[in-house]
């Protein structure tokens, strides 16, 4: 982190870096299904989750702040959709439905219920800002059913732990784009995103994305360097 903070003066770079290996991550995601002929491993579940926020995320830009981040965001969600069309229809009989068991609604309903109290005060629509905020909420937990996959299979495939990985690297660099925003306004950003526990929720929810990830990055680094070409998590682990 403070590494990063020397080398990278603009730290709106961060968030843009942030898209870019989220980017590449569903490159590899890509290349593993069209390439392999499986989708065994992927949770589709989580793959309609993170449709969905980037759906709402999409909306909200285009009403709310069109931007480079809009851009990113489209070629994201189309890719995503292609995903979801391929483990839906064409690779349907390889798809581990049996361990794909979490129920999205379990995070969806929380997520609204938390954004229709908890938005940004901002002069937009009341809707738009409960969109927005929901959003927030659900892109933090989106990963929660493909972390469920991989709990129940232990055995986790290289282009799999190569997507997941940089889903982390993602996320982490989102977050170090917050905190660092939070730093050098000296807390103004938080004031500037509106009053009551929103703002506290925004950041809470870049940190929390990033260290549901974090155990599984480090058995990631861990196993490239040990040289396995298949990924085992011990009991325990997710």
């Amino acid at each position: 982190m403070v590494l990063i903070r020397v080398l990278i003066q603009n730290h709106d770079n961060l968030f843009v870096a942030a898209e870019l290996v989220h980017a590449v991550g569903i490159a590899v995601l890509i290349r593993k299904l069209a390439s392999e002929k499986t989708c065994a491993g992927l949770s589709l579940k989580s793959q309609e989750l993170t449709a969905l926020f980037l759906a709402v995320r999409l909306y909200c830009s285009f009403v709310m702040e069109y931007d480079i981040h809009t851009l990113l965001d489209t070629a994201t969600f189309a890719t995503t959709c292609w995903v979801i069309y391929m483990i839906r229809y064409n690779l349907k009989s390889t798809h581990l439905s049996d361990h794909d068991n979490f129920s999205n609604y379990l995070v969806v309903i929380p997520c609204a219920v938390f954004a229709l109290f908890i938005h940004p005060g901002t002069r937009h629509y009341l809707v738009n800002r409960i969109l927005w905020a929901f959003c927030v909420y659900l892109e933090a937990v989106s990963v929660l059913p493909q972390l469920r996959v991989m709990q129940n299979t232990k055995v986790i495939e290289p282009f799999t732990a190569h997507y997941v990985f940089a889903l982390g690297v993602a996320r982490f660099l989102s977050c170090l784009h917050w905190i660092f925003q939070v730093i050098d306004t000296r807390g103004l950003l938080l004031v500037a995103l509106g009053r009551g526990a929103w703002p506290a929720l925004v950041l809470l929810s870049e940190i929390v994305q990033t260290f549901i990830l974090a155990d599984f990055c480090y058995y990631y680094v861990k196993s490239v360097i040990e040289g396995k070409s298949v990924m085992r998590l011990p009991t325990g682990v997710v």
